[in-house]
């Protein structure tokens, strides 16, 4: 195996539209969970459990909406952000490989937003890959916070000759975090910056991949009518290689 294929998806809770016109989009989504064909998938504004929609849906999935998209042969890792009055949403990891362990780590930087960061170490064959999926906040000053506080989750948590993945939606309106995850050693595809939201109309390149001790090779964002009816977001697909 000379590559590592990784995706990155927020997908908005599963629910697109409002009022009469909402519409349960988790089956089709996990139809493109499945063309990915990636290694690793990583899910941001995923829901554990909504007793509302399922109220609403009749068709709701029980079990957790990663479960629910982990293509077969797959493994699930789900960690809550946000606990509210109808469920809970947040990181999930979808692996084709054996997930060894994985953690939350809390990043809240203020109570309006309840943010973390979901660790998973992964055996690739005969190597140790840490994959770290995180949704930051809306707000730059807080996101700049985030940012410091994975550093020094990475410095405990993650050796720097294990190869590292960092995926998500980083909410980087701006592109103004390249330099403190450099400082880090993560590295993005600085000369392909592929716009990811609005689905509908993407301008604003908020998804990425980061990595450390390896190689970023190539990328792209699937486009089409079904992609913009799924979320709000496109996915980022990245192959990686190794060092």
């Amino acid at each position: 195996m000379d590559s590592l294929r990784v995706a990155t998806y927020n997908i908005h809770k599963g629910v697109q539209g409002l009022g009469p016109a909402r519409r349960l989009e988790i089956h089709n989504l996990g139809h493109a969970v499945e063309q990915f064909d990636a290694d690793i998938v990583c899910l941001q504004e995923v829901r554990g459990v909504n007793r509302k929609m399922q109220r609403v849906f009749s068709h709701w999935p029980t079990g957790g909406q990663a479960n629910f998209l982990a293509p077969e042969g797959y493994e699930a890792v789900y960690r809550s952000n946000v606990v509210t009055r109808h469920g809970e949403h947040g990181n999930a990891l979808l692996s084709r490989w054996p997930v060894l362990e994985h953690r939350h780590h809390d990043v809240t930087d203020h109570r309006f937003e309840r943010r973390g960061l979901l660790h998973a170490t992964v055996q690739v064959q005969q190597r140790t890959v840490h994959v770290v999926v995180l949704h930051l906040s809306l707000i730059h000053a807080s996101r700049a916070r985030q940012v410091q506080a994975l550093g020094r989750f990475l410095q405990a948590h993650v050796p720097e000759t294990e190869p590292l993945v960092v995926a998500g939606d980083f909410n980087d309106w701006g592109v103004q975090l390249h330099r403190p995850m450099s400082e880090f050693g993560l590295r993005t595809f600085e000369d392909l910056r592929l716009p990811t939201f609005p689905s509908r109309l993407p301008l604003l390149h908020l998804d990425r991949v980061y990595v450390r001790g390896m190689q970023l090779l190539h990328a792209h964002v699937p486009h089409g009518l079904a992609w913009r009816r799924m979320s709000d977001h496109l996915p980022l697909i990245a192959h990686l290689g190794w060092i």
